[in-house]
């Protein structure tokens, strides 16, 4: 009797033991995920894309260590749209969220925390979550970032903090920090993987950098672009402020150089714990970024950097250029995931913040729960280097509301880009991609055919877009 229940003993631990190691194998199939959020960064702010004075040693290591994405795009190219498609895979129109959140003005706007979100998903399925820097999708509590998918927060709902010494949030309250603000937010970010390195984890590290202001920065960011004469990409164009652009171009590219160093201290931390090849590391940004390319500076609520800029118009304040420029929507982008994709690979098709979410999912092994409420598109086939056909079109939209006052609405392809402004037709762009990639030439009044069935077939796909997504600007195309 005493032999039998022995061998029972032994057979219910070894039952138990085998569940717990079933358990950790589960656990270890799922990979860790890093997502690495910039605001503000060119698709040409790194060494890797070519640009001859861009210092990024540590992000041309991780681009070729991973797959570059070339032809990433943000659907807005402004802060808080980008990040609610970014994490809901919705456009902006469908949230409510159609401009950046003005923390005065808009004080009840941010994302519904009822809106299913993949970092929500990816919880729910066993990983550890948190946030580590900028949320811009809402202040009061309710739009907290622990309501939509998130276990841990550090950092700041409004949309900017400053460079040094920032106020910043820490387990529900403000508090002020001493320092450079992207080294404080990568100081919370290594903590973060430093606590959940036994477990799944998904670390978002939302930069606050290279936002304007650009300094103060570290002696070893400024150092190298202090004396620089940097090269301007149109000298030429008529009344360009070269001095100015001259001045953004040192700051800018010293505030780059700082989340350099930062995605380097953290990429180091990854290896030094043995997580390095168990983690998934993605990098990009919320849009893109404009510095005297076609006379302009900032995002898709662009500035004009002239000596002497247009005359205002009645919806378009003197000194702003809302535009949907590919230097405004493109954004830099890699995914590193060691011993799934291939390093050094380019990935050439054209992928949105929009596909992340079934993407995401995808790389982690988890159903996703709203497949069919969803725009994006899986494009981890792509990553994967599988032969699979890809849709390379670009619907983009943004209506601007806070300076200028626009609903534009844009399509791209691989050959064309049509920009339509529904508030100011007289505003309406096309560009010929590819005989003017650096879209200097608006082509909108061309009589040539080619044009002219450009417009016609754009036009028609961007008014099926927006029908599919209900936008509340075909309501207002109806009362007229």
């Amino acid at each position: 009797m005493k032999t039998r229940r022995f061998a029972l003993g032994v057979l219910a631990i070894g039952l138990l033991a085998g569940v717990w190691f079933a358990k950790v194998a589960g656990a270890a199939e799922k990979p860790n995920i890093v997502f690495i959020l910039t605001d503000d960064q060119a698709p040409w702010a790194l060494g890797r894309s070519g640009h001859p004075h861009a210092l990024t040693p540590h992000l041309d290591a991780l681009f070729r260590q991973g797959v570059y994405l070339h032809n990433a795009f943000t659907t807005t190219p402004v802060c808080s749209p980008s990040r609610a498609s970014l994490m809901t895979s919705r456009y902006g129109t469908e949230l409510g969220i159609t401009d950046w959140i003005h923390p005065r003005s808009e004080k009840e706007l941010g994302l519904d925390p009822s809106t299913i979100t993949w970092p929500e998903v990816l919880q729910q399925n066993g990983y550890t979550t948190g946030l580590v820097g900028k949320w811009h999708l809402g202040v009061p509590d309710k739009f907290r970032p622990t309501a939509t998918g998130f276990d841990y927060f550090m950092g700041f709902r409004e949309g900017g903090a400053a460079t040094v010494d920032p106020v910043l949030e820490i387990d529900g309250l403000k508090k002020r920090f001493l320092g450079l603000t992207t080294d404080i937010l990568t100081d919370h970010a290594m903590e973060f993987v430093r606590r959940n390195q036994s477990k799944p984890f998904l670390l978002c590290l939302h930069y606050r950098a290279p936002h304007t202001r650009w300094l103060p920065v570290s002696d070893a960011d400024w150092t190298p672009f202090v004396d620089l004469k940097p090269s301007i990409p149109n000298p030429n164009f008529p009344k360009l402020d070269v001095r100015r652009v001259s001045r953004m171009t040192r700051e800018y590219l010293a505030s780059v150089h700082g989340v350099d160093r930062n995605v380097g201290r953290l990429m180091a931390l990854l290896a030094r714990l043995n997580l390095a090849d168990d983690t998934i590391v993605i990098f990009t940004s919320d849009h893109g970024y404009n510095m005297g390319h076609n006379g302009i500076w900032h995002k898709g609520n662009g500035h004009w950097v002239l000596t002497t800029p247009p005359p205002a118009t009645p919806n378009i304040p003197q000194g702003q250029r809302p535009n949907m420029y590919d230097n405004s929507l493109r954004v830099p982008t890699a995914v590193r995931w060691p011993g799934r994709f291939k390093a050094g690979a380019r990935l050439s098709q054209t992928v949105t913040n929009l596909d992340w979410f079934p993407t995401i999912l995808a790389m982690a092994g988890v159903a996703n729960p709203v497949e069919n409420e969803i725009h994006g598109r899986n494009f981890l086939p792509l990553l994967e280097g599988r032969p699979t056909e890809w849709d390379n079109d670009l619907y983009a939209q943004y209506s601007t509301h806070h300076q200028s006052h626009t609903h534009m609405r844009a399509l791209r392809t691989p050959e064309w880009k049509l920009v339509r402004d529904f508030l100011n037709p007289e505003r309406d762009e096309l560009y010929d991609l590819k005989a003017d990639p650096e879209e200097h030439r608006n082509l909108i009044l061309s009589s040539s055919p080619r044009a002219t069935e450009a417009i016609k077939e754009l036009h028609k796909k961007i008014l099926e877009h927006m029908t599919a997504t209900n936008d509340p600007v075909l309501a207002l195309l109806a009362e007229k």
